[in-house]
């Protein structure tokens, strides 16, 4: 089979990867060129001006493109490309600190001048009642503050308890405190932290130097009531004031006044309005030595309490030993709440003598203990509880030491509520909520640490009026985060495809249709098909030019 029509390959001009093109169109001359489709295996047929000899068609098909087609095919790629999610800025670390004046009633801060607190107030937030839990002791109170738990969840039921499964006794006055299988039913908020990555002191506060869930706090002062005040707050700046990878990020600081004198003295005495004063005073001495090391305006600062405080009166006594006798039953921590295991086979003899004793004393099999008190689903909470009025004291005669003034009573008591005041840059200023419930501050302190809260009684959205910036709706599960995608590459996309439409119907109108030769008017060839290549059949003689013939086949 001779092809004697000249093939160069039509692209040839423009042509940067077929040199046998290349140099045919330098040598000029007419021709026949054939350039073959990828696609269709079709052969186009184009006359190029000149005379040259024969030559081999190109073999390159369409990958014979202009230069400047080549970026224009590549755009879509290129705009399809994701941009990068920017990281988020990463700020200081917040800081913030925790501290108990234990048996600090609400009301105190208006019963004398208490300029430190009111600046605190105007500076931050107050909230002016908050439902602390059931039952209303330092110890179970404490543990909620840091575990957002009521005491039948966390297992500080009371401040002397009795585990029937342990068979032993905790009382807050023994070293029974040290041991970690009392505290291992909850994670306070210092694990937390440490288990994130963060640092926490703890300085004297309740539990906090147990091993609980096999970590004690980053720093913290073993518990002693002889050491100052003042040397535990310069403790605790020190502690955030290290370097960078030493200082803590979260600390407790405990202090047992107005506690101890509130229940020699009774709360209505004259003489606690000097006490009252003197912690303001050593608030006012915390305040000065945040802003001498410079961590007042940055530190998130929280001013709270276990519990209030009731006054008492010896003539509001009720003595056991008037209704039951002593060998029917062990009692569990005392008034004004008391926990009772009747003897074995006892229990409804003790329970029908106390039931109607007094009036003033409500008394509760444990199943029959109301809901809304949070204080039934625990083994170390007793069969029977015994719960005095306010003001009532539950002694079992009266050779007892008599108080003057006490707590532990229902936690709807005002009484029994603590103070709350709060400061820093994640609470608002000059604002005051009328209430709130003490295992709230739990979720509210993870928010303003940025840790993830394990599950807890609190709610964030309670208390979330309290901070400067509101947060986000609570979702069920962690933030996951969404590839951001630009409309940029949809655009390029959009240009990309039309410069590219546009380009194929320029070259087939420019270069196929506007080159070929002009036929005579009438001519039958027109309704011939094209030649295909390696197709056995007969086609009449089609004179292209008068110079060029094609060949027969």
């Amino acid at each position: 089979m001779e092809r004697r029509a000249d093939s160069r390959c039509i692209w040839a001009p423009r042509c940067l990867r077929c040199s046998r093109c290349a140099k045919d169109a330098q040598r000029g001359g007419t021709s026949l060129a054939y350039h073959r489709e990828q696609s269709s295996g079709s052969l186009l047929r184009d006359q190029i001006p000149g005379d040259a000899a024969p030559s081999s068609p190109c073999t390159m098909g369409l990958a014979c493109v202009p230069l400047w087609c080549i970026p224009v095919l590549l755009l879509p790629l290129a705009s399809a490309v994701r941009l990068p999610t920017p990281e988020p800025t990463q700020g200081p670390k917040p800081k913030l600190l925790l501290v108990s004046f234990d048996g600090f009633r609400w009301d105190y801060i208006d019963r004398v001048p208490t300029p430190n607190f009111h600046a605190l107030m105007r500076e931050g937030v107050q909230v002016d009642q908050v439902e602390n839990i059931y039952i209303t002791k330092t110890f179970p109170n404490h543990y909620s503050l840091v575990t957002g738990l009521y005491a039948e969840s966390h297992g500080i039921v009371a401040n002397e308890m009795y585990d029937p499964a342990l068979n032993l006794s905790f009382s807050m006055e023994t070293d029974s405190v040290y041991d970690p299988r009392w505290w291992d039913d909850a994670v306070p908020l210092w694990v937390s932290v440490q288990k994130a990555g963060g640092r926490s002191g703890a300085a004297m506060w309740p539990g906090s130097d147990v091993k609980i869930r096999g970590a004690y706090p980053s720093r913290y002062l073993p518990y002693n009531a002889s050491v100052p005040f003042e040397t535990r707050v310069q403790t605790v700046i020190k502690w955030f004031s290290g370097p960078d990878e030493e200082a803590v990020d979260f600390a407790v600081l405990y202090w047992e006044e107005p506690d101890e004198s509130g229940h020699v003295l009774g709360p209505e005495s004259p003489l606690m309005d000097r006490i009252i004063a003197d912690i303001d005073t050593k608030l006012g001495f915390l305040r000065n030595e945040l802003k001498r090391a410079g961590l007042y305006e940055s530190l998130n600062l929280i001013v709270t309490s276990d519990h209030g405080m009731m006054q008492l009166s010896n003539e509001k006594i009720i003595e056991l030993d008037e209704y039951v006798g002593r060998d029917l039953y062990t009692w569990v921590d005392k008034s004004p709440v008391v926990g009772i295991i009747p003897a074995e086979g006892k229990f409804e003899e003790v329970y029908s003598k106390l039931l109607d004793a007094n009036p003033y004393m409500a008394v509760y099999k444990k199943a029959d203990i109301p809901e809304h008190y949070h204080y039934q689903h625990h083994l170390r909470i007793m069969p029977m509880l015994l719960e005095a009025q306010e003001g009532w004291s539950i002694v079992q005669n009266r050779t007892a030491p008599f108080m003057l003034g006490n707590h532990g009573y229902n936690n709807s008591l005002r009484s029994m509520h603590p103070v709350f005041v709060a400061r820093g840059p994640a609470f608002r200023q000059d604002f005051v909520q009328p209430s709130m419930q003490s295992v709230d501050l739990y979720p509210l302190m993870c928010h303003i640490l940025s840790l993830p809260p394990s599950p807890n009684n609190g709610s964030l959205s309670r208390v979330r009026d309290l901070l400067s910036n509101a947060p986000p709706p609570p979702a069920p599960s962690p933030p996951h985060r969404i590839p951001q995608y630009s409309y940029a590459p949809v655009v390029g996309s959009m240009i990309s495809i039309v410069m590219v439409v546009g380009f194929l119907i320029f070259y087939i109108k420019e270069v196929t249709v506007k080159q070929l030769p002009a036929l005579p008017r009438g001519s039958k060839e027109m309704s011939q098909p094209l030649l295909q290549e390696d197709v056995n059949l007969n086609f009449l003689d089609v004179h292209w030019d008068r110079r060029v013939s094609v060949r027969h086949i």
